[in-house]
């Protein structure tokens, strides 16, 4: 982590900080260890209703397994068998996601585990390799960095095009499907590459990341804005997300290597102007979508956790920022996390509009409080 400037954080900060973890840990971490924890299957639910029961099956995503594969290998050494969860969700996503013919993991299977979408997602394939590096870090098997590799090889071979750009989805025998890239995919396959870097040396990882950051500088980032937009320019009905903003500034400004590259001082550049346009200044609340040019014209309103999750991961990172840490720190517990769990959507008025609680969402969480950890300490 780069070292922020600033004097140590006031003692309501760390209390407050106090109150929200132990909610993650007596609260939510046990919701997937227990009512959303599917045993027959091996894997987790893909989410609970209000009242934490499982919503009926439909389908299994491998993505939602390595998130929550991320999870439990965070916790390992801090909360009681997290250690053998996260060994029997990296069984299960061999075990019920790879291709063993075309190679890869399949996007899905569905409630009885016969594959469902069988096209190569990037995105998953992102959060597998992912969740490998980080599980790896914590036990280093030889079999999990087996699969790790795997994941680095057939994204390299498979997923790659030019100017260090990677195609969003395939079909499942490696076929083209003419999607293109697309932002999301791209962050979160950045994130995986620092994952791998954090627990050993990769030239070739490394080169790679340079790479990528450089091409989404050229095909992503708006030219008047400076902010990342979540489809190529050029391609007709663009927008970006505050959430995507926030969450790639963490990723670049913690990272020595991308620290002052081309995208993070964009980013970096378009954050003020960012929060102006996507933050609400009295509820502190993130909107979703914004058009492009920053004209101040919402696309989508809605609040989602996660976003509001970013924003205050990458307020760590920000000089002279303890009030606003304090402020969506605060945001976050009341308006978003409750007894039962969180709400994952509000909408513009801040009433709840969506009251599942996805198995994907304890992510965004864990790496969020793990950004407050690194800030008050």
């Amino acid at each position: 982590m780069p070292h922020v400037p600033r004097s140590a954080p006031q003692p309501e900060l760390t209390a407050l900080f106090a109150t929200v973890q132990q909610h993650f840990r007596d609260v939510i971490v046990p919701l997937w260890q227990g009512p959303g924890w599917n045993a027959d299957m091996a894997l987790p639910y893909e989410a609970l209703d209000a009242e934490h029961r499982p919503l009926p099956p439909q389908r299994y995503r491998a993505m939602a397994c390595a998130r929550q594969l991320y999870l439990f290998s965070s916790l390992i050494g801090e909360v009681p068998a997290a250690e053998e969860r996260a060994a029997a969700l990296f069984r299960s996503l061999q075990r019920h996601f790879h291709d063993a013919e075309h190679g890869g993991w399949f996007y899905s299977i569905d409630a009885h585990g016969t594959p469902l979408d069988q096209r190569k997602d990037l995105y998953t394939h992102a959060f597998i390799l992912f969740a490998c590096a980080h599980y790896w870090g914590k036990v280093r098997e030889p079999l999990v960095e087996s699969v790790l590799n795997a994941a680095l090889e057939v994204i390299a071979q498979r997923f790659a095009i030019d100017a260090g750009l990677y195609e969003a989805s395939l079909d499942r025998d490696w076929s083209a499907l003419h999607v293109g890239p697309l932002q999301n995919p791209l962050m979160h396959l950045a994130e995986a590459f620092l994952a791998t870097l954090s627990v050993r040396e990769d030239a070739a990882v490394q080169s790679a990341l340079v790479a990528l950051c450089d091409g989404l500088y050229k095909r992503f980032i708006h030219p008047d804005d400076g902010v990342m937009m979540e489809k190529p320019l050029g391609v007709e009905d663009n927008w970006f997300e505050p959430g995507h903003q926030f969450e790639w500034f963490f990723l670049l400004e913690s990272s020595p290597l991308l620290r002052g590259s081309k995208l993070h001082t964009s980013l970096t550049r378009a954050f003020g102007a960012t929060e102006q346009q996507g933050v609400n200044d009295q509820t502190g609340a993130v909107r979703a979508m914004l058009d492009p040019n920053l004209d101040g014209r919402p696309r989508d309103e809605t609040q989602r956790i996660w976003a509001q999750a970013e924003y205050l991961r990458a307020l760590t990172l920000r000089p002279d920022s303890e009030a606003l840490v304090a402020r969506q720190l605060r945001a976050l517990q009341q308006r978003f996390l409750h007894a039962g769990g969180w709400y994952e959507c509000l909408d513009r008025d801040g009433a709840v509009s969506r009251r599942d609680m996805p198995s994907t969402t304890p992510y965004h969480l864990a790496t969020c409080y793990r950004g407050l950890v690194e800030y008050l300490r």
